[in-house]
């Protein structure tokens, strides 16, 4: 029985490093089905989704309960490797496996037999690999076709110990969701699918020689089950719209996991393609969808429902005002009234927060300076997907050397110990602080537009919103089989263990915790406005 390989310092030191670093990124890091990773010692393949470079490696390395699995080895294009920086350092040390790639030679010629050979004994082993089978990272709403490293792979493994027909070897489907994966303070959604088991004894199509049909098939499964844990669009403007479509079925407010607001987004895109969609059996539902089979008619009014949605959309922005305060529309002396409480809280949190600022400024303006840079050698689709990396990377060796400075300080007044616990406690409640701040000041700038906006226009805007309402509840309950009342469903079938707490005391209490900014909108960042647009589709 495989044991798998021993788990080297340096992993584990990663593993650690990175935990904290993630943590501090991005506003909540939501993983389900956790119980689904197979044990250390069974053979194991986790594929996901790769939108995100080094980053989704990272994020796998730490979602992986290291009790049911003691490391992951990992792959990474071979440019990464010898290179005198710490990312390369990091990479090597981990035990990673270099790929080559045809873009990265000149002549278009590579040769990976020899990491290929790496990744079957670890397998062997009884060690985890993780692989992209897309092959390379890139900034895009779809998911690239899958290449079949890994179904070839698994062939190659098996037809190896073909003489064992009990040996077993998993893939591993993973989904990974960014809901703005370059943004500090957002939110992470990673959902492992039940995995594939392959045996000599029952899959023989995949022993040597295979049917290269049968490679492709496994591929064709991998990609529809990645694809349907994540929002797969073939454009940014399909985004845009079904979340907000997904807003105004589920509005501000409603107790729902990540995973169920990802899950409803994705159902709207679905709807919204323009291809026949297809039911996504993951949504929490109350009957049958009909989704597969939408008439021409029915097509035709998804369509324009589609379209409308978008410059509803469209409206909001150039008005600079979100849905919900459409939704719920005030009074322009609450107005007024609020805009008094929004500055004033904002003010004092910004106050309070300026001491730890300073000590998070130069990490601001490092990784500010070294993105704005890296942005500039290239176009959007093949530099942005890197943007969470180099600021990951260049705020942690900058933090790092702010905590050192700050210490060597203290040392100096004799107070070394104190100022090494001080600084970085310090450091994180200035940032919950600051977040909060944020949070009160965009309120503010919101309450402060709607001002602008004449009453007869807010009239409008309002009429034409529920209108909307009404054709996207009957989209919703009629055809893609959601619940009909979205606020009780999930709170009730809500997770506080998944990204959002449950009943109207908890959640109060959360917003004063320490450990985590309860946030009402799954689409914040820490960010002065709000983010809802997307890089143009071209």
């Amino acid at each position: 029985m495989p044991q798998g390989s021993s788990t080297p310092w340096s992993y584990i030191f990663i593993r650690l490093l990175f935990q904290f670093v993630l943590k501090i990124f991005y506003g909540a890091i939501v993983v389900e089905n956790a119980h689904l990773v197979p044990k250390t010692g069974k053979p194991c393949i986790v594929c996901a989704n790769h939108s995100n470079s080094l980053t989704d490696a990272l994020v796998l390395v730490t979602s992986i309960p290291s009790k049911r699995r003691n490391m992951l080895r990992l792959t990474a294009k071979a440019t990464q490797f010898g290179r005198r920086t710490f990312t390369s350092w990091l990479i090597e040390s981990a035990g990673t496996v270099p790929i080559h790639r045809r873009k990265d030679s000149a002549d278009g010629n590579i040769d990976n037999t020899e990491p290929v050979r790496k990744l079957i004994e670890a397998l062997e082993m009884g060690d985890a690999v993780c692989l992209f089978p897309e092959g390379m990272s890139r900034y895009h709403p779809t998911i690239a076709p899958l290449k079949t490293g890994v179904a070839r792979l698994v062939a190659d493994v098996l037809t190896r110990n073909r003489n064992d027909p009990e040996f077993e070897i998993t893939i591993l489907n993973c989904s990974i969701t960014f809901m703005h994966r370059q943004h500090f303070r957002s939110d992470v959604l990673v959902t492992f699918h039940p995995p594939m088991v392959f045996t000599p004894k029952d899959n023989p199509e995949l022993l040597d020689p295979v049917d290269f049909k049968n490679i492709r098939a496994v591929t064709a499964q991998m990609h529809q089950v990645i694809s349907s844990g994540t929002v797969d669009s073939p454009t940014w403007d399909l985004i845009r719209t079904a979340k907000l479509a997904a807003r105004i079925y589920a509005p501000l407010g409603t107790y729902m996991s990540l995973g169920d607001h990802v899950r409803v987004i994705r159902t709207f895109l679905e709807a919204f393609k323009p291809i026949p969609p297809h039911p996504d059996p993951q949504v929490p539902s109350n009957g049958e969808s009909n989704v597969g089979g939408l008439d021409a008619q029915l097509q035709a009014k998804v369509a324009q429902l589609r379209d409308d949605l978008k410059s509803y959309q469209d409206q909001l922005v150039r008005w600079g005002i979100k849905d919900d305060r459409i939704r719920r529309p005030l009074a322009r002396r609450n107005i007024i009234s609020r805009l008094f409480i929004r500055l004033i809280w904002s003010s004092i949190l910004f106050t309070i927060s300026l001491p730890g600022l300073t000590l998070w400024l130069p990490i601001f303006i490092t990784t500010f300076i070294a993105v704005h840079n890296f942005t500039k050698t290239g176009p959007i689709f093949d530099t942005w997907d890197e943007i969470a990396q180099y600021k990951l990377t260049y705020g942690l060796v900058s933090g790092l050397c702010v905590w050192l400075v700050a210490t060597a300080i203290a040392w100096q007044l004799r107070i070394a110990i104190l100022g090494a616990i001080i600084v970085p406690a310090l450091m994180w409640i200035t940032l919950r602080w600051f977040e909060d701040a944020v949070s009160a000041f965009r309120a503010f700038t919101a309450l402060l537009r709607l001002l602008r906006v004449g009453k007869s226009t807010l009239k409008h805007i309002y009429e034409r919103r529920q209108e909307l309402h009404s054709r996207v509840m009957n989209l919703a309950t009629e055809n893609l089989g959601l619940p009909e009342k979205p606020e009780e469903y999930f709170k009730a079938a809500g997770d506080g263990q998944k990204g959002r707490v449950r009943g109207s005391w908890d959640s109060g209490a959360r917003y004063f915790s320490v450990k985590r900014r309860r946030k009402r909108d799954w689409n914040e960042t820490l960010r002065l406005y709000d983010k809802v647009d997307y890089p143009a589709d071209d």
